[in-house]
């Protein structure tokens, strides 16, 4: 009678097992079209460099000296978070942007994300590349602290930086009485589910068509979502430690530095992503502005800039005053002794 039993119940987990693979079949294969479509029908901009048995995406156009290369922040738009921006910064000098591993069309690395794993990184790609400096990089939020550290690892080929709306080392700490940082289990479990074609089929929700974008870049961001959607997610957990080792490194000499500061107010969606007032919110946003004037005294030749009309992606929502703010910086390279 136990052995009756127990045949049954195998027979059964064998059955609740089969209709398991059956349903998970259909997400899998649904993944892999979607990806075989991407590669296809959005192809990488520029070309991919292979860094020692992985590659990443460089796009880099015009001529001239220095070389301005750009970081993105924390997203999951890669080289294309500056479309807006390099091709006027290429009319007048060299310009290359870049997707970090694991973002867009670039392969993802072994590595833990961080700071110096990007800073490594985007060395690898620009010498395997053939780009030389000297260098102007221009990152934006936590890609502003990716910069810092390139400059800390690679000091003799950085000339000059622009930061745009840039992460502070200790802005978790300054703003822990307004807010406290949580990493969404919902984000969690849609990242674990990415191969079975979940975070494709919601990536048209998850990811809105934008007024700053065309409808073929969102179109290929959420074609390569389920993969950047996963390394956004990694490299929010590893936060804490890329500001601690970028916030180690705050000297950047006589660079002609440039930070940019969004000053348009929250929008109503982002004081409740924060889960705080509009009186708080107006607070944060000083302390924001505090943090970047501290860091364009990083250099002896660092500017402060506030963007009245913009968000926190300054370079979609005002690209002419990223423009300006890199040109300037570009003119005092060539115009200093870097």
């Amino acid at each position: 009678m136990r052995t009756s039993r127990h045949r049954t119940l195998r027979a059964g987990l064998a059955t609740v097992a089969a209709l398991a693979a059956l349903a998970v079949l259909p997400g899998v294969a649904y993944e892999q079209v979607g990806r075989s479509r991407a590669a296809r029908d959005f192809p990488a901009p520029g070309k991919m460099v292979d860094i020692g048995g992985r590659r990443l995406q460089l796009d880099c156009r015009g001529a001239g000296s220095p070389t301005v290369v750009f970081e993105a922040g924390l997203s999951v738009d890669g080289s294309l978070s500056w479309s807006a921006v390099q091709p006027k910064v290429a009319a007048h000098t060299r310009a290359c942007a870049y997707s970090r591993a694991g973002v867009m069309w670039s392969d993802p690395s072994n590595a833990p994300p961080g700071a110096g794993q990007a800073a490594h990184d985007l060395h690898a790609v620009l010498a395997n590349a053939g780009e030389h400096g000297p260098f102007v990089l221009v990152g934006q939020s936590l890609g502003g602290l990716y910069s810092v550290s390139f400059a800390r690892y690679f000091g003799s080929e950085v000339a000059g930086l622009v930061l745009v709306d840039p992460s502070h080392p200790q802005q978790v700490a300054r703003v822990a009485s307004f807010m406290t940082e949580s990493r969404s289990m919902l984000s969690r479990i849609g990242v674990a589910l990415a191969p079975f074609g979940v975070l494709r089929a919601a990536a048209p929700v998850l990811l809105p068509q934008s007024a700053h974008r065309t409808a073929h870049e969102m179109q290929a961001i959420r074609a390569y979502a389920p993969k950047s959607l996963s390394t956004q997610l990694a490299e929010s957990n590893a936060t804490d430690a890329s500001l601690a080792e970028a916030g180690a490194f705050r000297d950047l000499g006589d660079r002609p530095l440039v930070v940019l500061t969004a000053m348009a107010p929250y929008t109503a969606a982002e004081l409740r992503g924060m889960k705080i007032t509009s009186e708080q919110g107006r607070q944060v946003q000083a302390i924001w502005k505090r943090m970047h004037e501290e860091m364009a005294t990083w250099s002896s030749r660092g500017r402060h800039v506030l963007v009245a009309d913009a968000g926190h992606e300054i370079q979609l929502e005002a690209p002419d005053a990223v423009v300006d703010a890199v040109l300037s910086v570009v003119e005092g390279v060539r115009g200093g002794s870097h």
